[in-house]
């Protein structure tokens, strides 16, 4: 039965305030299947959900999200009445506020003004929506002092663009007599510290003749920084522009960035913290490139601008040319706190190792050892200790779980996740959180992966040191004997494939990169046409790669071949397997007989350092999860299968 959404939506509000018989109730409830809610959320979507035919479905837990769909399908034509209605039934939920926002994105293309302030509440963080009901106190003549109040909060809010909404927002501002050149100058400068040169324009565009021309000399240099700094006219905010400039700069050209700054320094008269802020980024993206420069650079840094990202980067430089004298004293010069994270702990006691100065590594390396990441386990070989990992097992009472699992936003997301409506999920599973204590967080995170939603433990644990401890929800593990099967064929740790899954996927069947990467392994399309052609494996298009099988065959499949082409290197196929051929190939040359823990230190890519040694360490918690006990981190970078495998203990039941 075809029907039109008008019709269709005025079907569901009748249907949804009529009574129902005596007992159909717990019957609708018992009797309704997913795919059957699943058929009529499409349907409403369509247009074609006839709502009368279908009054036992309005008992079900996402009814309101059937009932939503049709309101949307042409809510830009839907009586307000009817819009109303069901906003007065769904005032606090998560599908009430999902549609309360389509529903005012349309009244504002409607220009209803009243409806619009109507429907409005306070607090929606939507910066259209926040336009939009400005604009409807403007179309309502509601514009007293408290509108002019948040029409400048609007504007002064940040230096990034706003949405057209706003422009009448603005010109009624400016009408007025209330967007005062020191308002205008205030949004330039935040536009300045952004980089976004349009909204400089636009912000000095009602600036009277002789600063708006300053105005524009700034964004043209913000936009192309360059000499032009040399004509600014003394003062504070030229010579914060043309600091900010020459930092920007300095990502793409930081020899020219360096070349220009005296110059430009001596002739505004930059103060420390102004040259600092561009002697900050020439030695950042002159040492993130190892260039020869770097050191001198990195030395010119006043001690004011130093963080931990430049003091990582002193260390790294050092090691990218071998110089393990001035790695250490970089190590050395970083702040204690720093210092004594694991990665630099290990990091000293390595170098202090080959130094000659064997009792100091050792206690370095026990220092790190302790810790249950990628250098502590690394540390942990190095001495032949057993891993660290002290995992938190909590036992808590069943009735609490039940509490947990029947709470209702929760019930609609584990649904809604499970007929493949994430978005709407996370907005159940977000309402439901926001109401949770910590220890029912947890049992949502529990109860999300009974329901085979395994990212809830990355993305809504880790709030408490404790959380960590969480391994067996942070580090799930689902279709595991694919994997040890697929594994096998291709004689590979299958600890290794897991923590790819992990780290591409969260275990997600349908996850989809914006590189359209796809499923358990991430595979590109043509990456899984080839490698299911090579296979046998039938090829149904891009859906292939939502199979989990398939996936994982074609997934481990392709690890295989990375491995066999960088010369049975895991670590090298690693980082090939996330940043491409092409980096690796000049990382390999420039660095060709380094050692691995070393090497994956130096790779340029930050995104791909952190990486490799992400899943390595994964596999070494995978191997414990699959087997119990794991194969030597040291041995597994660079392929050895064979070794002696090692225990786990935990440190903190050590006296």
């Amino acid at each position: 039965m075809i029907r039109s959404s008008a019709a269709c939506a005025a079907a569901i509000a009748l249907a949804c305030c009529a009574s129902p018989q005596v007992g159909v109730a717990q019957t609708a409830r018992t009797a309704i299947t997913m795919d059957r809610v699943a058929a009529a959320l499409d349907a409403a979507e369509r247009g074609t959900f006839d709502a009368a035919a279908n009054r036992d479905l309005r008992q079900h837990p996402l009814y309101g999200w059937i009932e939503s769909a049709a309101l949307r399908r042409d809510i830009d034509t839907l009586p307000v009445a009817d819009a109303r209605d069901f906003l007065q039934r769904h005032p606090d939920d998560a599908v009430g506020k999902a549609f309360r926002e389509a529903w005012l994105a349309a009244l504002a293309r409607r220009e209803d003004w009243p409806a619009f302030r109507a429907a409005w509440v306070q607090g929606m963080e939507d910066t259209t929506l926040r336009c939009a009901e400005l604009r409807a106190r403007m179309g309502t003549n509601a514009m007293d002092a408290a509108w002019v109040a948040d029409a400048q909060a609007m504007w002064r809010g940040n230096g990034k663009s706003l949405p057209d909404l706003c422009d009448p927002v603005f010109a009624a501002l400016a009408s007025r007599g209330a967007l005062t050149d020191a308002l205008r100058w205030e949004r330039l400068d935040q536009a300045a510290a952004e980089g976004n040169a349009a909204v400089m324009r636009v912000a000095g565009n009602g600036l009277p003749d002789e600063q708006a021309a300053l105005a524009r000399a700034y964004a043209d240099f913000i936009a192309e920084p360059g000499e032009s700094a040399l004509r600014f006219p003394p003062g504070e905010r030229s010579r914060r522009i043309a600091s900010l400039g020459l930092a920007r700069l300095a990502k793409d050209d930081p020899d020219r960035a360096n070349a220009l700054l005296p110059r430009v320094a001596a002739a505004l008269g930059m103060d420390e913290a102004e040259r600092a802020r561009v002697l900050y980024q020439v030695a950042r993206w002159t040492a993130v490139s190892y260039l020869p420069e770097a050191p001198a650079r990195l030395a010119a840094v006043p001690a004011s601008a130093w963080n931990d990202e430049l003091y990582a980067l002193r260390v790294r430089e050092a090691l990218a040319r071998s110089d393990w004298k001035s790695a250490l004293a970089a190590i050395e010069k970083m702040p204690a706190k720093l210092r004594n994270d694991a990665q630099w702990t290990y990091f000293e006691a390595r170098l202090r190792e080959l130094g000659g100065d064997k009792a100091a590594a050792r206690k370095l390396y026990e220092r790190a050892a302790r810790s249950p990441v990628f250098h502590g386990f690394l540390a942990a070989d190095r001495i032949d200790a057993p891993y660290a990992l002290c995992p938190w097992l909590p036992q808590d009472p069943p009735q609490a779980k039940a509490a947990v699992a029947a709470d209702p936003a929760l019930v609609r997301a584990m649904q809604l996740y499970g007929i493949e409506r994430k978005a709407w999920a996370l907005a159940e599973w977000n309402d439901a959180l926001s109401r949770f204590d910590d220890v029912q967080r947890r049992l949502a995170v529990e109860i999300a992966q009974d329901h085979g939603w395994f990212d809830r433990a990355v993305f809504a644990l880790g709030k408490h040191p404790d959380e960590q401890r969480l391994y067996k929800l942070r580090f799930p593990l689902h279709h595991d004997a694919a994997i040890r099967r697929e594994a096998a064929k291709q004689d590979l740790d299958p600890a290794w494939v897991a923590a790819e899954i992990r780290a591409e996927s969260v275990f997600d069947p349908n996850a989809r990169s914006p590189a359209n990467a796809r499923g358990l392994m991430q595979v590109l399309p043509s990456t899984g046409l080839e490698e299911a052609r090579r296979l046998g494996i039938p090829w149904n298009g891009v859906e292939t790669l939502y199979d989990p099988e398939a996936n994982i065959a074609i997934g481990t499949a392709y690890l295989r071949k990375m491995l066999d082409r960088y010369g049975g290197k895991p670590y090298f196929a690693i980082a090939g397997y996330n940043a491409g051929p092409t980096p690796l190939k000049r990382w390999q040359s420039q660095r060709p007989t380094m050692d691995p823990d070393f090497w994956i230190e130096t790779i340029s890519y930050g995104e791909t350092r952190d990486y490799v040694a992400r899943v390595l360490a994964f596999s070494t918690i995978y191997d414990w999860r699959l087997n119990g006990n794991a194969l030597p981190l040291d041995a597994r970078m660079v392929g050895k299968l064979d070794a002696p495998r090692k225990a786990f203990t935990c440190p903190l039941a050590t006296p």
